[in-house]
């Protein structure tokens, strides 16, 4: 069995700084766990997790964004971003914010019989300002990122979608509909992950239940 964790960490020196780091790997032992928003670079994390190999990619921005893989097995090779050959000829995604390839928002890890992807996805906003690139580039770009994956080996995903797919996944639905996270864009492109068939993990084994996961 290998248990594979997800956890967006919301800067990661901070966690270690709490005891948060050494707690949570001591108590879950993970082999695999996908992290985002770190927040660092490499020259900024100065601790060691024996036993474990971390890869990050940090956004060129500081204090920002950012998405890592930490393993006990050192996988066969890490991609930041995307797939060099995937993104041949793939227009750059720009905005208003700056280039989103630069914001360290996948990071891929490839073993003997699987892929691991680490996924922040971008923050709609409050006022709704990111919310084309993500809905009409970014998410089907993450799709075709996945099913180009799937068809060289298994995909497994862990990440921060920043979206509650349906009314189940947060307190208030109704003062919340239209708004970032939940609006019927947002919902559309994780749902169209799930029809092109993944497989939300959480939501399979809690179906009915009311949990918060955004």
């Amino acid at each position: 069995m290998i248990k594979i964790y997800s956890w967006n960490v919301n800067g990661i020196r901070a966690v270690f700084k709490k005891g948060s780091w050494d707690e949570f790997i001591k108590k879950e032992e993970p082999d695999i766990v996908c992290l985002q928003e770190i927040k660092a670079h490499e020259d900024q994390i100065n601790f060691i997790t024996t036993g474990y190999h971390i890869f990050l990619n940090s956004a060129k921005k500081a204090g920002y964004s950012g998405t890592g893989i930490l393993t006990r097995k050192k996988p066969i090779r890490i991609e930041t971003n995307f797939n060099k050959d995937f993104l041949k000829n793939k227009p750059a995604i720009l905005d208003e914010y700056g280039d989103l390839y630069q914001e360290g928002r996948v990071i891929t890890a490839e073993f003997d019989n699987f892929f691991i992807v680490s996924i922040y996805t971008p923050n709609a906003k409050e006022d709704l300002s990111r919310l084309n690139i993500r809905y009409r580039k970014w998410d089907p770009l993450f799709l075709e990122y996945l099913q180009y994956l799937n068809l060289i080996k298994p995909v497994i995903v862990g990440g921060d979608f920043n979206v509650a797919h349906t009314e189940i996944d947060l307190a208030n639905p109704a003062t919340n509909n239209g708004k970032k996270g939940f609006t019927t864009e947002e919902r559309e492109g994780f749902g169209n992950i799930l029809s092109a068939g993944f497989i939300d993990t959480f939501r399979l084994f809690n179906k009915n239940d009311k949990q918060y996961t955004w």
